[in-house]
């Protein structure tokens, strides 16, 4: 190649190579070139002037080394996360995982995460994230919230008044003093009215509040709530909060008086709002208006889909509500206690042991737990587990420990009645069954049954007498008539067995209803020679009598001999033969009952 080519060819390489490295330079070059004697940091709109954005964001994120501002977090515009975090507030939680994959490593993707995995019910992830959280504020609300969330209230609420400790000056005296007593309840209310200036974190109240409702401190949350509703007295959460507390510590009405003023500063934009009153109305009314704002509302508010399963059992409408919690996945005590006794409820009607066998399952889950094993839900549910087991004592032992709660409650003595009666305490169970004022009960054949069981062995059998005599004839009485001869006969009340025998004969006239009608008569003559049998026929009619009466209703043989015998007795009773004359009778009586047997 020719020398004047030569020096045109290399000409156009530095020429093209000038080009490029241009291209990966900012448009001016003016602030590199500058004296290196000016050590002068340049200001974020000079990079931006310059577009320069490399350097704009190696200057953001060097500034948040030394002090966060939301300044330079909205500059650094970390949209991914952000747009993850969107998404998962709409509930499009794989949406959001999906984001999350390829966003820059930062603090509050972690977060996010560690959300994502509780709310996609991935353990091994919850757990890592978790140990991936700092001690700082967000990171511990983080934390608080999960805890919340998992139904782990106390700890929540031990996260919470550190952070409201280490963000406020106390003398280091008073500070260990309340260090100390972090986990004392009863200084619960006295730290958080000490801690409510702090400005910054004043929303912690609500929180706090949260917690102890869910723990069902009332008048704890209530306390707690209104230093939050004294600054803030129009927050639609808090106001919610003090109409559930109500409703708790008083009644629906008290409830509804307090939802009404959130109803007034309600505006139709703020449909959250809308959708919660509506729910908790329908609960504060006792369900009135269930089947109308409920179903919509059971993907909206978690609690709705439980509140309708509660109205359906009250309807004893049971497979609904079966259908509609079969395929929920219980993660707190509530939700594990409805489904158990949906399903024990679904066992006894359908008579189905795997049914009965995960309520079990479910409410030993519960009262066992170290969370719930001294709450009164807790013990309920052993209760309950143990009465499907069938071991009424300890039914009883739980029972017993919560018994002033419910004292003046139909569900718990209906429930307590029976356990008493199938332990063999009558006489507690019959005061129990006294003590229920609800007539749906009152006439449940299970109520009028056991309640029967309980006059007799009591040795009140003429109380059992007249509960039959008050019910319709129904496959239900001719049952209770039974339960009355037989329990009658056992306990050695042979007057009202013979009566209720001889009553079942002309009903189904078989030789097992003969057979008890006739022992129980000769029972009824041994109380009689023992003068230990009272007058207590109607129409002045004489015990032996009567007994004869019931004797001459039977087609069996021996009849003739059997009705001889009792007329010779009735005879001798009407002559006032001696005692011993009346034993030679029964004794007749007794050879001839064995010859019948």
């Amino acid at each position: 190649m020719h020398f004047k080519d030569k020096a045109l060819y290399y000409r156009s390489i530095k020429q093209r190579f000038q080009k490029i490295l241009s291209r990966a330079k900012p448009a001016s070059s003016e602030g590199v070139r500058k004296s290196a004697s000016e050590k002068r940091i340049p200001k974020l709109e000079e990079f931006l002037e310059k577009r320069d954005y490399t350097g704009a964001l190696t200057l953001l994120e060097f500034s948040n080394t030394s002090e966060t501002t939301p300044k330079s977090e909205l500059w650094i515009a970390d949209t991914s996360t952000n747009l993850a975090c969107c998404y998962f507030y709409l509930g499009m939680y794989p949406e959001a995982q999906k984001i999350l994959e390829d966003a820059p490593h930062s603090k509050l993707k972690n977060r996010l995460l560690f959300h994502l995995a509780h709310k996609m019910g991935n353990e091994a992830k919850l757990m890592e994230y978790h140990h991936m959280l700092e001690d700082v504020i967000e990171d511990q609300l983080s934390l608080a919230s999960i805890h919340y969330l998992r139904a782990h209230y106390q700890e929540a609420i031990d996260v919470y008044k550190k952070i409201l400790l280490e963000n406020r000056d106390f003398d280091s005296d008073d500070s260990g003093s309340i260090n100390e007593n972090l986990s004392d309840r009863s200084s619960d209310v006295r730290l958080i009215r000490e801690l409510n200036d702090s400005r910054d974190y004043f929303a912690l109240n609500v929180y706090v509040a949260l917690c102890y409702y869910k723990l069902d401190y009332y008048d704890v949350a209530q306390e707690v709530l209104q230093v939050y509703l004294q600054k803030y007295p129009d927050s639609a959460i808090a106001i919610n909060l003090k109409a559930c507390n109500h409703f708790r510590l008083y009644n629906g009405n008290a409830a509804q008086n307090e939802m009404k003023q959130l109803i007034d500063k309600m505006s139709n934009s703020f449909s959250f709002s809308h959708d919660l009153i509506r729910h908790n109305t329908v609960v504060f009314k006792g369900g009135e208006g269930a089947l109308q704002i409920l179903p919509n509302l059971v993907d909206v508010i978690p609690e709705a889909r439980l509140n309708l399963v509660i109205y359906y059992l009250k309807q004893d409408d049971v497979r609904e509500a079966f259908e509609l919690i079969k395929d929920l996945e219980p993660a707190v005590p509530q939700e594990y206690i409805l489904k158990g006794i949906v399903n024990a409820v679904m066992g006894q009607e359908t008579n189905s042991r795997d049914n009965i066998k995960t309520a079990q399952q479910y409410f030993q889950l519960v009262g066992s737990s170290a969370s719930e094993c001294d709450t009164i839900p807790g013990r309920q549910c052993m209760a309950s587990c143990f009465f499907l087991y069938r071991q009424f004592e300890e039914v009883l032992v739980y029972l017993n420990s919560i018994k002033t709660y419910f004292s003046n409650e139909d569900n718990f003595n209906f429930n307590y009645a029976q356990a008493q009666a199938a332990a063999g305490y009558f006489k507690e169970a019959e005061e129990a069954f006294l003590n229920i004022r609800n007539e749906k009960y009152k006439n449940d054949y299970i109520y009028v049954s056991l309640l029967a069981h309980c006059y007799i062995m009591n040795k009140k059998p003429q109380l059992a007498w007249d509960l039959y005599l008050k019910m319709d004839t129904t496959t239900e009485s001719f049952n209770l008539l039974q339960l009355i001869a037989n329990d009658c006969y056992k306990v050695g009340e042979f007057w009202y067995a013979a009566k209720a025998f001889d009553m079942l004969e002309r009903m189904d006239p078989s030789p097992e209803n003969w057979e008890g009608k006739r022992g129980a008569c000769c029972g009824t003559f041994q109380y009689i020679v023992a003068e230990k049998q009272p007058n207590i026929t109607n129409n002045d009619i004489k015990p032996h009598r009567e007994i004869l009466y019931y004797l001459s209703a039977h087609k069996y043989r021996y009849k003739d001999s059997v009705t001889s015998v009792s007329l010779t007795y009735s005879i001798f009773r009407e002559k006032k033969k001696d005692k011993e004359e009346l034993i030679v009778g029964l004794f007749i009586y007794g050879g001839l009952r064995s010859q019948l047997v």
